[in-house]
């Protein structure tokens, strides 16, 4: 895996959208299901929401396309906030560098680390699609731009799939081994995206509907969240005067 940068990101840093209110985000994060064979009493607990057995891999990538931590192994029926709460524990885990964050959707906790939308409000590309749809709020504007970078999460899933096809059936392996096969197909990406930059593949769209998933805000997140209440009104106060900033600055202009 490719370690986080500490420089503000190109994509970022050359956009009046993105600079100066994203400066700090060095990538996104999100979960997606790859098929999975399972075998024995536990077959239920990797059914997902879709009634098909899967794992469920969290990943972290830059803006360059590149993944920074994949987690694999998870059962299909597993949240992704669970899943995250996995990855910050570990002794390997996921690290966030300090003053640093990754965007995340709603199926996240909103925290400093991991700034997520605005729940109730549109946060899919596809909501602001259409002639006059444009933001009405501040809440939305930042959910649009919040949306469009953290759209290089769900393309990178997208040509991951399309370049290891093996992905789209399940594998005649052990778990174990299709969870280490997914990592080391991660890694395999890694190189390539340095050595060849040859993605000229017909990315498949992430068949995860996040809005599906409806999480009120201040719900219970798992261990590793529910004693940081202080740590979620500061970063709900961040995420609201980031909000503020951008509209007033598209009223100025």
């Amino acid at each position: 895996m490719v370690k986080p940068g500490f420089v503000v990101p190109e994509k970022i840093r050359e956009s009046t959208r993105f600079y100066p209110y994203f400066k700090d985000c060095i990538g996104a994060i999100d979960g997606t299901h790859i098929p999975a064979m399972v075998t024995g009493h536990d077959t239920s607990s990797y059914k997902n929401r879709y009634g098909t057995i899967s794992q469920n891999v969290l990943a972290a990538c830059n803006f360059d396309l590149e993944f920074i931590y994949v987690i694999s192994g998870w059962e299909g029926s597993a949240y992704d906030f669970k899943v995250l709460s996995d990855a910050l524990t570990r002794r390997n885990g996921l690290k966030v560098p300090q003053g640093k964050y990754f965007l995340g959707d709603c199926g996240f906790p909103n925290r400093r680390q991991f700034l997520t939308p605005f729940r109730g409000v549109c946060y899919h590309l596809q909501d602001f699609a259409g002639q006059g749809r444009d933001p009405e709020n501040t809440k939305e504007l930042f959910n649009l731009r919040h949306a469009s970078l953290r759209n290089v999460v769900e393309r990178i899933f997208g040509i991951f799939k399309s370049r290891f096809t093996i992905f789209k059936t399940t594998p005649p392996f052990s778990y174990r081994t299709q969870a280490e096969l997914v990592l080391a197909c991660a890694g395999l990406h890694n190189f390539l995206r340095k050595e060849c930059r040859s993605d000229e593949f017909p990315v498949e769209p992430d068949n995860k509907d996040s809005s599906s998933f409806s999480i009120n805000e201040g719900e219970d997140f798992g261990p590793f969240f529910e004693s940081q209440e202080q740590e979620r009104e500061n970063a709900n106060a961040w995420r609201a005067a980031l909000a503020t900033n951008m509209w007033n600055d598209v009223g100025n202009v």
